[in-house]
């Protein structure tokens, strides 16, 4: 701590002594800079950018000094500076305005952002040693980028970056090809010839992955990787290798974005549409929203990577600000497998006894034998964990609800369907059903509608016996599994990988559980995770088969098949236009009740062309954050706030402004505001 008797008499400091702050309260009706007086003993440390105390409403509050200056613009006497807490410059320039503009972006506090920016302070992290340079931690191999001279204009993008140009482009991942690998080589050359590269994926699997393929060609200290499992020291002293330079080569989750990598010439993101890029805390900023507006700030190059494409992604590419970085229709037909639907209606299954037993089609029975014929794993895709995850109706098919409040019944990992060894249980308030009667038509009988992880590999395996059945989901995700024949169960996104290969048939079952989903994304989310998994499956040459449950003539569906990522991109796109939804129109969900919503839309002044939807209940699940009594408030509800593109950084300065003086009115009913969602309902 960089704390020291203060002399009985206190001299402004000579130069500069007034300081603007920013203190860190988190209200959004202070989040503004106050002044400040330095004195002279804190001249040297009191620097633009540095974390300080100041005493604000009688206590003492950290804070961040923005600037120095001559002239006071309080009128009154100032207080003093209390102390520096480090001579760390961690809120760079750089920061401050990308702080600032997302903050107008997304109707933030500051506080907020800069809480998500800024690690917290560890004392014992400053006395590291991060003035040694990034080249003096060994030799750089010089990577071979010719994987990305298969791609279209995939050479001219790589020349751009490493010319030192500003390059951005969408880069469709073609099905079989490592996309670590050649990451990595393009991001080890930018950091051989001095650049910065910063490279943020979903979750700790694809950080394993990327460190490991960077590993081929730079050491193992030239490798900065930040995540949220990482300790506070561990956190803070990483932080400040990168802002002194010393971690020229970052790879990391969601928060990374914000790192301060010197010389930033290169920043990555990958599957951008993957919910972990979204922060679940206020302001609800995402992570791809940070790296673009850092690029424009900074005049940097990007990649948007991913097996599909979010219609964001799209809408960047239409516009002209990034393009297109695919395949030729040859390679990717040579490379993907062989996709077909089987339509898994009840007719249909009724019409198999061999699908209605083991609850897929004969077509995908024949697939996943062919696959253990030729002594390589197969894979089964299950929407969800667990082992019974949604009941309904066993004479109508009604969803099964919780009688208290009306969230879906579930069996408990380890029941049994027959025997009903567990009760039937709320996912969302956890209350167990021991009466259970369906409101529709009186049965007491309960049905699976989407059989889970754990129940479907019990399954398979008694339709094959004597292979062995791996299961990968939940809490027991497991990362690579060995090129042999094996059934491979597993949910979206915890896909196995092939040591050495790759699977030789898929499944992917209860697809309508994933399209039919109540969510905007809910189609784009879906082909992403069937993508994500068809990749990991050998080519339709080498007898590679991904069988879909579901009808063929859904669009999804027909992406796949042809993998046209591009094009199904496209098509969302249009259809967010036609229902003015993001990212096709700029919208922020306002979450509270029916009270707070209504005040805060009296004192806020909506842009013009502002359209309101609702209000309506909120989503179910969704609750609103902090205590809230629904018995004297009411329901929680949700209004909706559309405006066009155009006027984005309106709305999100008006909202701010509505959050502003809702706060000075003291209103403590809890409001929340999310700007352009990633899930709407």
């Amino acid at each position: 701590m960089y704390d020291f008797h203060m002399p009985k008499t206190r001299e402004p400091a000579p130069h500069l002594p007034v300081a603007r702050v920013l203190p860190l309260l988190g209200i959004a009706h202070l989040d503004r800079p106050f002044e400040y007086l330095i004195d002279s003993a804190q001249d040297a440390l009191a620097q633009p950018g540095v974390r300080v105390r100041v005493r604000f409403g009688g206590r003492l509050v950290d804070a961040l000094l923005l600037e120095r200056t001559s002239d006071q613009e309080h009128q009154g006497q100032l207080k003093w500076l209390e102390r520096v807490i480090s001579p760390e410059k961690v809120f760079t320039p750089e920061m401050r305005e990308l702080v600032d503009a997302l903050a107008v972006r997304y109707a933030a506090v500051t506080s907020d952002l800069i809480r998500a920016a800024l690690p917290s302070r560890h004392a014992k992290a400053e006395e590291s040693d991060t003035a040694q340079p990034w080249e003096d931690f060994g030799e750089v191999e010089e990577p071979d980028l010719s994987a990305w001279a298969t791609y279209v204009h995939g050479q001219s993008f790589v020349d751009a970056i490493i010319s030192g140009k500003t390059a951005r482009a969408a880069w469709q991942i073609t099905p079989g090809d490592d996309w670590s690998a050649a990451m990595a080589a393009l991001a080890a050359k930018v950091a051989k010839d001095g650049g910065g590269v910063l490279i943020v994926v979903p979750d700790q699997r694809d950080i394993d992955k990327m460190e490991q393929a960077l590993r081929n060609h730079v050491s193992a200290k030239h490798i900065t990787v930040l995540t949220s499992a990482l300790g506070p020291q561990a956190r803070y002293r990483r932080f400040l290798s990168i802002l002194h330079g010393q971690g020229r080569l970052v790879v990391g989750t969601r928060s990374a974005a914000f790192a301060p990598v010197a010389n930033l010439a290169l920043a990555i993101i990958k599957d951008d549409g993957d919910e972990n890029l979204s922060d679940p805390r206020a302001p609800y900023v995402h992570a791809r929203e940070v790296l673009t507006t850092r690029v424009s700030q900074q005049q940097c190059s990007l990649l948007i990577a991913g097996h599909s494409r979010t219609a964001e992604t799209q809408l960047l590419v239409e516009s002209g600000w990034a393009h297109d970085l695919v395949a030729s229709r040859d390679r990717i037909r040579a490379q993907m497998p062989r996709v077909r639907a089987v339509a898994d209606s009840n007719s249909a299954l009724e019409r198999d006894s061999l699908a209605f037993s083991a609850r897929m089609s004969s077509a995908a029975f024949k697939a996943l034998r062919a696959g253990l014929q030729r002594e390589e794993p197969v894979l089964i895709q299950v929407p969800r964990k667990g082992y019974v995850p949604t009941l309904s109706c066993g004479t109508c098919r009604s969803p099964a609800r919780c009688r208290h409040c009306n969230g879906p019944l579930e069996l408990p990992s380890g029941s049994e369907m027959n025997g009903m060894t567990s009760l039937p249980t709320c996912r969302w308030c956890g209350r167990p059903d021991s009466h259970y009667h369906c409101p529709q038509c009186g049965s007491n009988k309960l049905r699976a509608v989407v059989l889970g992880a754990e129940r479907t590999a019990e399954e398979i395996g008694r339709a094959f016996p004597g292979v062995k059945v791996i299961t990968s989901g939940g809490q027991r995700v497991i990362d690579r599994v060995p090129s042999e024949p094996a059934l491979v169960v597993s949910t979206p996104g915890a896909e196995p990988e092939v040591i050495a290969g790759r699977y030789g048939a898929a499944v992917f079952l209860d697809a309508w559980a994933l399209i039919g989903r109540q969510d905007l994304r809910a189609g784009e989310d879906t082909l992403a995770k069937w993508a994500a998994a068809a990749t990991l499956v050998a080519p339709h040459d080498a007898g590679g088969e991904v069988i879909i449950a579901a009808d063929a003539s859904l669009p999804q569906v027909q992406a796949l098949i042809r993998w046209d990522m591009v094009g199904a991109a496209h098509r969302e796109l249009l259809e967010r236009r036609e229902v003015h939804f993001p990212p096709a129109a700029h919208m922020a969900a306002i979450d509270g009740a029916r009270t707070a919503l209504d005040a805060f839309l009296s004192f806020t002044d909506l842009p013009p062309h502002a359209e309101i939807l609702g209000p309506v209940d909120l989503p179910p699940g969704s609750k609103l954050p902090g205590e809230y009594d629904e018995r004297e408030y009411g329901p929680p509800q949700r209004i909706l706030i559309r405006t066009p593109l155009a006027g984005r950084n309106q709305l999100g300065q008006v909202l701010r402004a509505g959050l502003i003086e809702r706060g000075a009115r003291k209103e403590e009913l809890p409001l929340r505001i999310k700007v352009d969602p990633i899930k709407v309902g």
